[in-house]
This record gives structure tokens, sequence and C-alpha cells, in this order.
């Protein structure tokens, strides 16, 4: 299993960034445009996802149009929602996101564990590729929300 630990100041207050972080039709915005992300009517599409609520996301990675059904498990708002992994390419996945109120905004932080299926192969997929590549997502998606956010709630 790999975990990825993210962190983002973002200068709003917390209920802000939380729902930014939980509103499906913004989602798309805050990932990179080359993989046409969209949520699918087979889930929630629009608006701030709820506890027990499902989002099927469709998106090209690694060149392959994957599907990704996530449910909501666990919420206290404004402080964390936890949502996973129920069907998709992972063997399991899992994204934690924890909000905390300081003096400059709003801390965002972004857990992420996940491993692949395919037993050792997949492990190494994950340790050469995989870390990097989610990594490299999560901190883009953490920019966009930033700037979307600040831009709009200055």
């Amino acid at each position: 299993m790999v975990r990825i630990s993210e962190e983002i100041v973002i200068r709003a207050p917390i209920g802000i960034c939380f729902d930014a972080a939980r509103n499906i039709g913004l989602h798309p915005q805050t990932v990179w445009p080359s993989t046409r992300e969209r949520a699918l009517p087979s889930g929630r599409t629009e608006g701030l996802i709820e506890k027990g609520e499902t989002v099927v996301f469709e998106a090209i990675h690694f060149g392959v149009r994957q599907q990704l059904v996530s449910v909501v498990e666990e919420m206290d708002k404004p402080h964390v929602f936890v949502d996973r992994m129920h069907k998709g390419a992972f063997r399991h996945m899992m994204h934690r996101h924890e909000f905390e109120e300081t003096a400059e905004g709003t801390l965002v932080r972004d857990i992420l564990e996940f491993g692949s299926p395919l037993g050792p192969i997949g492990q190494v997929f994950d340790a050469l590729v995989l870390k990097r590549y989610m990594r490299s997502f999560i901190l883009y998606r953490q920019r966009k929300m930033k700037n979307l956010i600040e831009n709009v709630h200055p």
C-alpha cells in the first residue's frame, strides 16, 4: 500500500474550502485537462456530495479510459470527509480530505492510500510509477483549488 499526504494553505474560510473540495461540478476544473475527467450519471454529477453518496468519474490515465466508483464513507463538516473506491483500476483506494483553520486561512490536507492489483508486479508499479503520478495529480489539484477559491473569495 502507498500513502501520500500533501498540504496547502488556502486564504479562505474553512467552510468554503470544504465545500469546494466536495463540489462534483468543480472537480473536473481542478484536475489535469488531459484526463478529460467527468462525472457520469450513474452517481452524483453536480453539487456537494454527502455521506453515503456515490460518484462515478470517468477519465483517461496512461492512455486508458477508466471509471472510478467512489462512495463518501465518512463526513464531519467542515473538517473531514473520506471517499473510498468501490470499483475501479486500483486494488483499493481511499482519499481522506482534512481541513483545519489557521491564522493564514485553511490548511487543506489530502491523504491518499492506494494499491494496484497484480500482487508484486502492482507493488513495483506503485513504487516506480504510480506514487509519483498520484502525488503530482494531488499537488496539481490542490494548486488549482487554491487558485479558484482565492480568486473568487479574495
